[in-house]
């Protein structure tokens, strides 16, 4: 059984190589930052948990690519045509691969299905709020509820934040659809809790950017990855607390 679950990760590792490369959703960087977060992912969580991540890849990458060329004239628009590099990929894939690592450690599949999902779904969230809430001029800080420019590191719109539920919620119905052997058998329970916390994750986001990106304290990958790291916390606690 072992041998066929490896096999089945090596085959989607080649599966993620491909979609990249016809995606041309991250650049040679990239490429290999995300064949190491999917092989970590791959044989330390299940494959399932690869598929889940080939499925925020390809919606990430699609999502980027949607209105691009009013994105770039807008000055909101991806460098190198929508592909991203291997800082992004550790950004929001660094926090999914340590939760597979500790799931493998600890032996306890329930929580670490749900820490892992947590982590993409901020992600995507944050993701589909980017690309999708930039296109709407009807932008507010986070924080203090002033207008602000669109774009703007913690600013939010009503389509971004419509965005970032949308993006919680796909991570969320994929998961519990990918993985029902591992998961808690109150699937309701758990599209509740994945959804919500991709989302808060998401806003979280927003205040760290705009609390410490904004004043130089951190960068924008090192935002991402403590949004993504927060998820994968808060999976782990609500499994805990509440499944």
């Amino acid at each position: 059984m072992q041998a066929t679950d490896d096999m089945i990760v090596l085959g989607l590792i080649g599966g993620l190589f491909l979609t990249c490369i016809v995606t041309r959703a991250l650049d040679f960087g990239g490429l290999l930052a995300a064949i190491l977060i999917g092989s970590i992912i791959g044989f330390y969580g299940h494959w399932t948990w690869l598929i889940l991540l080939l499925f925020f890849l390809i919606s990430a990458s699609v999502a980027t690519r949607w209105k691009y060329d009013i994105k770039k004239e807008s000055g909101f628009a991806e460098d190198n045509e929508g592909s991203r590099g291997w800082r992004n990929v550790l950004a929001n894939g660094g926090a999914p691969a340590i939760a597979a690592i500790l799931h493998h450690t600890m032996g306890e599949p329930g929580w670490g299905a749900i820490s892992f999902s947590c982590s993409v779904a901020v992600a995507l969230s944050d993701t589909l709020a980017s690309e999708i809430g930039v296109l709407d001029g009807r932008t507010r800080s986070i924080v203090s509820l002033r207008v602000v420019p669109t774009g703007s590191n913690g600013g939010m719109s009503p389509t971004g934040m419509l965005g970032s539920a949308l993006g919680s919620s796909l991570i969320a119905v994929t998961a519990i659809g990918l993985m029902p052997s591992i998961l808690p058998s109150d699937k309701i329970a758990y599209i509740l809790i994945i959804s919500a916390i991709g989302w808060l994750g998401c806003q979280v986001d927003s205040v760290l950017g705009e609390t410490l990106e904004n004043t130089g304290y951190l960068g924008k990958h090192s935002v991402n990855f403590l949004a993504t790291s927060f998820g994968a916390v808060a999976g782990f606690v609500s499994y805990q607390l509440l499944l």
